[in-house]
């Protein structure tokens, strides 16, 4: 088909090494191989369908450079975030990467080889200069952490030769590659297309502020949210995608088509708006929607904007004529309850009364199970997102237990767990320290590596049920800060973490041992124990601290019960 009027070449590697593909597999099998990280094969999937034309592999120090310092590839066109095949020197030394080696490229998640780079150039990045000159340079930008906390310190450029198309499980059909939607937009008889870029779920302002951009404009829309790597705490895209498509019905007849993107962002804000233009442009789009604070990463702790709320549009009008795609701005739509209708603020005339929802009142009301009105969003969206975000009340938590052997944490754990289970409404699960030990850590020592590993383990496992809506209760002795922080870090992905420090002093913890355990440790015949010979480290910011010795259980079961409730995940008792 012809490229034009949907983007300019368009360098499909997967249609054009297709002829090659038995031979280039075979020759795959014979090579070194490089296991991809997520965000290298979403990477890489965009390279392979040409959502990243011009690009035909990872980029050259040449083209690296040219793209930190000036938004440009060594040839000249724009492009403004850098792609990169990020290698440890490990790595690099163990497989013989170097210029002219072929290293086959490899999904980490079942093995296959999907494309085979000839080595053009290996080098160290000036990374300091690539966090400010792409990024900004505030190190609490999340793209410069990666950059500094996970990259590798070499890039290797190269040339890609396709072998086959990355396997997804998930909403096949609305996988459009830049080809297919291409064609998609010829048979529908499209020649002018408004792509949408979302990573947040749609509402009416929304669908209001598309169909007004494509009236306009007299296009149609593509609604094309990133389902690749977004911002840590986003919605996942799963329930992402059945909002948007709860959502299609609500445009006017044939307006609208849904299709996902794979990308990786970097929420790099005005360099990424560029970077999505190019990509929208490569996938059919005539027109692209740029936002208010366009993929940027919010505030860092001072409270201070990475970016300004408008340079994402000012970067990508400044290239507006070599992108091929025109700027459509975004209008902050706002709810006139009078006229029953949604319009753009600036045009809304002084005294007009108008409502609006942040999202922190959102995600607030969906917490609490408030009600979200129709004038905000469909009945059937909120549905969706009602069924992915269940009230506190039903959502999963871990109360997590430390302390030393005997300071009660073990009789607190098993009597709250019978409170919890009387109260019913959720499943309870247990996890004793000694329990663990026995049917999850039975190899482990009590290394402070082996500690680690323990800790690590019972943290994963209460970060799942947690996920799943359960109430975990765990009671480690977890002696160590640095283990007790990542459990807390891996569980508040999917629910609350309440870390109880059970502070029971270690000589009332000695006195009333019934069992002689510590008798043993001072004796010598149990090593590494903790309070005898290896340490045990207070909790710098214990939820909670309760000591046996000046309390009962009954009295402290009762205090972790407020919390809960306080909290608003408990059902009044």
């Amino acid at each position: 088909m012809a490229n034009p009027p949907h983007g300019g070449i368009l360098k499909d590697l997967i249609a054009r090494d297709a002829p090659r593909r038995k031979q280039l597999s075979a020759e795959s099998e014979t090579l070194p191989a490089i296991l991809l990280s997520e965000r290298q094969l979403c990477d890489l999937e965009l390279i392979l369908n040409g959502g990243f034309s011009p690009l035909e592999g990872f980029m050259s120090e040449k083209d690296y450079n040219g793209v930190v310092s000036d938004c440009r590839l060594a040839d000249g066109n724009v492009f403004s975030i850098p792609i990169t095949l990020d290698l440890s020197k490990e790595t690099i030394d163990e497989l013989g990467v170097k210029p002219g080696a072929r290293v086959a490229l490899r999904d980490f998640r079942d093995d296959r080889n999907l494309a085979i780079i000839t080595v053009g150039d290996v080098y160290q990045p000036d990374k300091q200069k690539e966090a400010k000159e792409v990024f900004g340079g505030d190190p609490e930008h999340p793209a410069i952490k990666y950059l500094f906390e996970t990259a590798a310190e070499y890039y290797v450029g190269g040339k890609i030769e396709a072998i086959d198309r990355l396997m997804h499980y998930d909403y096949v059909a609305l996988r459009y590659s830049p080809a297919e939607l291409r064609l998609h937009f010829d048979k529908l008889g499209w020649s002018r297309v408004v792509a949408f870029q979302t990573r947040n779920p749609m509402h009416r302002a929304h669908r209001e502020l598309t169909v007004r951009a494509a009236r306009a404009r007299q296009a149609n829309v593509l609604i094309h949210p990133v389902v690749g790597l977004t911002k840590p705490g986003d919605i996942d895209h799963f329930t992402r995608v059945r909002v948007y498509q709860a959502l299609l019905p609500r445009y006017p007849n044939g307006m609208a088509v849904l299709g996902l993107l794979p990308l990786a962002m970097r929420m790099g804000g005005p360099r990424e708006a560029i970077w999505h233009a190019i990509i929208r442009k490569n996938h059919g789009a005539t027109h692209f929607i740029v936002g208010r604070d366009h993929a940027g990463p919010g505030k860092n702790s001072k409270g201070v904007d990475f970016y300004g709320p408008y340079d994402a549009q000012h970067a990508v009008e400044k290239y507006k004529s070599e992108l091929g795609i025109e700027v459509v701005p975004f209008q902050q739509m706002t709810y006139l309850p009078d006229s029953d209708e949604y319009k753009p603020k600036d045009e809304v005339e002084p005294g007009v009364r108008t409502l609006d929802i942040s999202g922190t009142e959102l995600r607030k009301r969906l917490r609490t199970g408030a009600e979200i009105p129709e004038w905000f969003s469909y009945p059937e969206v909120v549905k969706v997102l009602r069924e992915s975000h269940p009230p506190r009340s039903k959502q999963g938590f871990t109360v997590f237990l430390t302390g030393y052997q005997n300071s009660g944490k073990d009789a607190i754990a098993r009597a709250l767990n019978v409170t919890l289970n009387q109260q019913g409404g959720r499943t309870v699960s247990l996890l004793l320290g000694e329990t663990v030990r026995h049917e999850l850590s039975s190899e482990l020592g009590f290394t402070r590596s082996d500690r680690d590993k323990n800790i690590g383990r019972i943290a994963f496992v209460a970060s799942e049920l947690t996920k799943a809506g359960a109430a975990v209760i765990a009671a480690p002795i977890a002696p160590f800060e640095a283990p007790r922080h990542q459990a807390r870090e891996l569980v508040e992905k999917y629910g609350s973490f309440y870390l109880v420090h059970v502070a029971t002093p270690l000589e009332f913890c000695e006195q009333t041992d019934k069992r002689g355990i510590y008798a043993k440790a001072r004796n010598g015949d149990i090593k590494n124990f903790t309070g005898v010979d290896d340490p045990y480290e207070t909790p710098v910011k214990a939820d909670l601290t309760v000591d046996l010795s000046q309390s009962n259980v009954r009295t402290i079961v009762h205090q972790i019960v407020l919390l809960l409730e306080a909290a608003g995940l408990l059902d009044q008792l």
